[in-house]
């Protein structure tokens, strides 16, 4: 499967299983999503299940709270993660608080599906990375799958948590990998040769806060997600350097223990992320590994991210953190002395 049929597949069993969980958002029903993730579902589920809503992302989110306070299993869709910022109040004042503030008695279990991330030209309002901002929130958890099969298991498994999630998918890699190369022929998922695009049709669960080691090394530790998981393979290649690679899945929960034990080995780390540098989720990540590393660390701790700017349209592969800029952040890391 593609990452939109393994996301879909996972929309179709949990309906199946559960006749609590519903899709909703803005053209999910009977056109199947602008990216075609909810095809489908409308006519196999009904028209209750799977619906059309406004163009209103408070609203939807809103709603979906108080579907999820009533017992249901909300899944809304907000079209592109740039337009979820209207719905942010809902988000941190009522999703997240909503357990906490009624002493347990209600929770939120809201699983909300956005597209997020460039690499498709599509400018300053189609390709920005706003994790950071949900990660600070205390309540919600933030999930970010890199390829199908992780794609399938971890909605699966936000769907099945009580607890308000943030499930951000990059569209760069819908159709295929991604290898921050913009003049390479492009691969589907089908012909990367790829085991995580073998893709179960039925139910299983990738759990929430387990990173994934994508390849074992002993020179630097690199952290990365969604898409730059690709962008890191391909830098590594690119440096000559023995790094191993770690693929957080999801950044709330984070698997502190998987990163802890990799960065105490290798000595280094090299962050890699597509949203900004100032304030993004890296300057956490860093943070945590100074705190729990510093005896072990034999080079600075680098960063590669987006630039501290609206994301260009005509000099997008400027912007973008590609294999290039993590070739020569790795080879600085192992020449530091």
């Amino acid at each position: 499967m593609n990452m939109i049929q393994a996301l879909n597949s996972a929309l179709d069993v949990m309906m199946e299983r559960d006749p609590d969980v519903l899709v909703f958002g803005e053209d999910v029903g009977y056109f199947g999503g602008v990216f075609r993730v909810t095809e489908g579902l409308q006519k196999k589920h009904g028209l209750t299940r799977c619906f059309d809503a406004p163009l209103t992302e408070g609203g939807i989110i809103g709603a979906a709270i108080g579907m999820g306070a009533y017992g249901l299993k909300p899944v809304p869709e907000i079209q592109f993660a740039d337009y979820i910022l209207p719905a942010y109040d809902q988000l941190v004042s009522e999703a997240a608080r909503l357990r906490y503030r009624s002493n347990g008695e209600f929770c939120a279990p809201v699983t909300v599906r956005t597209p997020y991330g460039g690499g498709i030209f599509g400018g300053q309002t189609h390709s920005q990375s706003p994790e950071a901002i949900f990660a600070h929130v205390t309540g919600l958890k933030t999930v970010i799958p890199s390829n199908p099969y992780d794609a399938k298991g971890l909605l699966i498994a936000s769907i099945e948590c009580d607890d308000p999630v943030i499930f951000l998918e990059p569209k760069r890699l819908y159709n295929g990998p991604f290898y921050g190369r913009p003049d390479e022929e492009l691969k589907t998922w089908d012909k990367s040769g790829l085991a995580s695009a073998d893709v179960p049709t039925g139910h299983y669960e990738v759990p929430l806060g387990r990173a994934s080691i994508v390849r074992e090394g002993s020179e630097v530790t690199v952290l990365a997600y969604g898409t730059m998981v690709h962008v890191a393979e391909a830098g590594i290649r690119d440096s000559g350097v023995d790094a191993e690679l770690i693929d957080l899945r999801s950044i709330v929960p984070l698997d502190i223990d998987a990163i802890t034990a990799s960065v105490r080995k290798t000595g280094r780390c090299v962050i890699l992320h597509e949203a900004s540098r100032f304030g993004g989720f890296g300057g956490e990540l860093s943070a945590l590994v100074q705190e729990r590393c510093f005896d072990h660390l034999r080079s600075p701790i680098q960063r590669i991210a987006g630039y501290d700017m609206p994301y260009p349209h005509a000099f997008e592969w400027d912007y973008f953190p590609g294999p290039i800029r993590l070739a020569e952040a790795l080879q600085s890391a192992v020449e530091y002395r």
